[in-house]
């Protein structure tokens, strides 16, 4: 088979596509897809970097998500799947290649109204946002919510679940594009982070109560900023270190407000934790998506021999929405 290859740690010129071995027979659980499309994560990157290994046991080559079509089933799958169905999938690894293997409790079908292609953008963005902000810090119909990067993929995504959810959404980009785009897909207030100072700008729209829910890729530049940003009982989600892990913080507000710092990722959980996630999210996301409320936000497609170009254009932070790898 085909896979991108991260032939050394380094820049996006290590990636490789190579022809490779095939994968060994299919284990408990697992299906074999013919890959449509790719999603290119940030993640993958820091991986490429040597800073992200896949846990044990997954492919080596990159890759979080995809669709494709069921091409074989191990054991025990549930019956629910067949051979020809079209899906997508969460992933640990192994995406950026034209066959991948994935655990059937890690795959949705695809959403009605959506392409095959597409949806290799929204398995990645959905899991996250909704075990983040949903599930772990209960973000609510009613409550406020800021997103920093609202115009990356988790940011596009999160903004339409949210305001089809009945919330009210802030967003933080670093261009008057990015912006609009957000202020397009239904962001309510759209701060420009080099020219505007977020703290103040949440104090003046929310009649200085703050917001109750970040998500936060930033990390450690941040984490006091977002602290003074949150209202009482308020949550911050982490799911990025874009700014670094490191941070002096003063506590006085977390007591103060009752706030919650939360933080997590998606590859490294168990099989079990994964499957329950893509559960709720086919439960209360696909029906937003089928119903076109919730729309992939795909910027651009390369071919699995672009990859280094695809990554180049990730760490250039010029898109808006996702990336795609086509095999």
């Amino acid at each position: 088979m085909r896979a991108v290859v991260i032939t050394c740690a380094g820049g996006p010129e290590v990636l490789e596509a190579r022809e490779v071995e095939d994968h060994p027979a299919l284990g408990e659980g697992e299906v074999l897809l013919e890959v449509a499309a790719a999603g290119v994560n940030r993640a993958d990157t820091v991986q490429r970097m040597g800073r992200y290994p896949p846990p044990a046991g997954a492919s080596p080559y990159p890759g979080l998500e995809c669709s494709g079509t069921i091409l074989a089933l191990g054991p025990n799958v549930p019956s629910r799947w067949a051979v020809g169905d079209k899906v997508c999938a969460l992933l640990s690894g192994g995406g950026y290649a034209d066959k991948v293997v994935a655990p059937a409790g890690q795959l949705l079908p695809i959403p009605e109204g959506v392409s095959l292609t597409h949806a290799a953008g929204l398995p990645e963005v959905a899991c996250t946002v909704w075990s983040t902000v949903f599930m772990t810090s209960h973000l609510s119909p009613g409550e406020s919510f800021l997103i920093h990067g609202g115009s990356s993929g988790i940011g596009t995504f999160a903004i339409q679940i949210a305001k089809h959810l009945g919330i009210k959404v802030f967003v933080t980009a670093g261009s008057e594009e990015k912006l609009a785009a957000c202020k397009a897909l239904g962001a309510d207030v759209c701060i420009n982070y080099r020219t505007e100072d977020f703290v103040e700008r949440i104090k003046q729209e929310t009649n200085g109560k703050g917001v109750d829910v970040i998500l936060d890729n930033i990390g450690g530049s941040y984490l006091q900023r977002n602290l003074n940003s949150l209202g009482v009982d308020g949550r911050l989600f982490i799911i990025g270190f874009q700014g670094g892990i490191a941070a002096e913080v003063n506590l006085q507000a977390v007591l103060a407000r009752r706030l919650t710092i939360q933080a997590a990722g998606l590859r490294n959980r168990s099989l079990a934790n994964k499957a329950e996630i893509v559960s709720e999210v086919e439960k209360n996301v696909w029906p937003a998506v089928a119903a076109g409320k919730v729309k992939p936000v795909i910027y651009k497609t390369f071919p699995l021999c672009e990859a280094a170009e695809a990554h180049r254009l990730m760490e250039a932070s010029t898109h808006i929405g996702k990336i795609l790898l086509l095999p």
